[in-house]
């Protein structure tokens, strides 16, 4: 498959990578001349690699090792609770129903001067669900106070924000409300989309770079969902058609190409 496969940036490509191939997570170290492999697989240069690993340092997302005459890298501590909060959100999206309860409304209006922080808060936010309503104020369709007390307190952003948890009146159209947060229909295509483009892999005898190829790139679209999907309440708004179609796909092919991505990106890595 051409690298423009898929919508993806090397730096974005390279914490799925590390994300899901490097075990365990606190002591690892990978080589970057096979990084800069395994993304030429994937279709990126080994320039747009390179650049990129830098500034996953830069980012303090990534933490660089001169060994002898090679360089390698492995996960700092930021990077790794990312990767596991991102983990239960990946592989819990779709898997239960959510009843109706209390939403969580947050406005914020951090300064310029803390932009950094902002785009972080803005990131985090819309991976834990929430959608952006007006003017800084973001809503999530459940309870997500701990975990946003826990985000702006990391961030020292607290002073410039606030949190509230309420219902939505049952008067209120909630489909065309969540709407104006989240592409909805969007949302459905996406997922549509996705079964189209895994669907035909399921069962195939594929070699171990094959399977790394479709794993990374399946792991790599999937988790672009739960900062799209809100999982609005099923007893409020239906499930997208096609979601647990995609779930159940993504969840049977992870499992299937794991072992065999695991063994190329090994073989790849090992310098």
């Amino acid at each position: 498959m051409p690298g423009d496969a898929f919508d993806a940036s090397p730096q974005e490509l390279v914490v799925t990578l590390l994300g899901s191939y490097v075990h365990p997570r606190e002591t690892r170290r990978v080589w970057s001349g096979g990084l800069v492999a395994v993304l030429a697989e994937l279709g990126f240069s080994d320039g747009a690699a390179r650049i990129a690993l830098t500034r996953l340092v830069r980012r303090g997302l990534l933490q660089r090792h001169r060994e002898g005459r090679t360089v390698h890298y492995s996960l700092t501590r930021r990077t790794i609770v990312l990767l596991d909060d991102g983990d239960h959100r990946i592989f819990s999206l779709g898997r239960r129903e959510r009843a109706a309860g209390e939403w969580t409304v947050l406005w914020q209006s951090i300064p310029e001067s803390r932009r950094q922080a902002r785009e972080r808060l803005v990131r985090r936010l819309r991976f834990l669900g929430f959608g952006p309503y007006q003017d800084g104020t973001w809503i999530a369709p459940h309870d997500r106070e701990a975990e946003v007390i826990a985000l702006l307190g990391e961030l020292d952003v607290a002073e410039h924000a606030g949190l509230l948890l309420g219902r939505p009146s049952a008067a209120l159209d909630v489909r065309r409300f969540a709407g104006r947060a989240w592409d909805l229909d969007e949302l459905a295509a996406r997922y549509t989309a996705f079964v189209g483009q895994f669907g035909g892999h399921a069962g195939k005898d594929t070699s171990d770079a094959e399977a790394f190829e479709v794993h990374a790139r399946l792991v790599h679209t999937f988790r672009a969902f739960p900062s799209l999907d809100p999982e609005l309440p099923a007893d409020l708004v239906a499930a997208p058609a096609c979601r647990a179609a995609a779930v159940e796909l993504f969840h049977d092919l992870y499992t299937a190409l794991a072992p065999a991505a695991q063994r190329h990106f090994d073989e790849v890595t090992k310098g």
